[in-house]
């Protein structure tokens, strides 16, 4: 496999990780569907999803592919009164990525990002590596600090 933006960005700050190939299904983009083919957990491969509010613009948000995440609750822990989803056809030019392989790492622009916080309770979790096909695995810790990211409760409770 090709290198990808994300790839190298963890190699020129000398960051470990290992990367896992899929074959992606155009018909089934889910996480739950990726976790299932690299023999993951659902709770430890996260998906990245890009949302507008009202007070801070484009904000990144992370969870686990086997939890929902709650917008309202998202937006309190970001500062926001309401986050929504960004429309499909905004996300390449926002991020640089497409619908199924957006990664938290290296976006066009460094937007605020948030994992769920569950993240933490793992010994390592997967994200994006920026193409669908790969997964980049490594401590979520590790991931957090390089992007800057933030943990908060992001996602409806079990069971919701």
């Amino acid at each position: 496999m090709n290198k990808t933006n994300a790839m190298r960005l963890l190699d020129g700050a000398k960051i470990k990780y290992t990367v896992l190939e899929y074959e992606p299904d155009e018909n089934d983009l889910s996480g739950v569907h990726v976790a299932r083919q690299l023999g993951r957990e659902p709770a430890s491969v996260f998906k990245t999803i890009v949302t507008r509010g009202e007070k801070r613009g484009v904000v990144a948000l992370c969870v686990p592919t086997d939890r929902e995440i709650d917008l309202k609750k998202a937006a309190r822990a970001v500062g926001d009164k309401r986050l929504e989803p960004v429309a499909l056809k905004e996300l390449l030019p926002l991020t640089g990525y497409i619908r199924g392989g957006c990664s938290p790492i290296g976006m066009k622009k460094k937007y605020p990002t948030y994992f769920h916080k569950t993240a933490l309770d793992l010994p390592d979790i997967s994200v994006s590596a920026g193409v669908r096909g790969a997964q980049i695995v490594m401590p979520a810790a590790e991931l957090i600090a390089f992007i800057g990211a933030e943990t908060a409760d992001l996602c409806e409770e079990a069971g919701e």
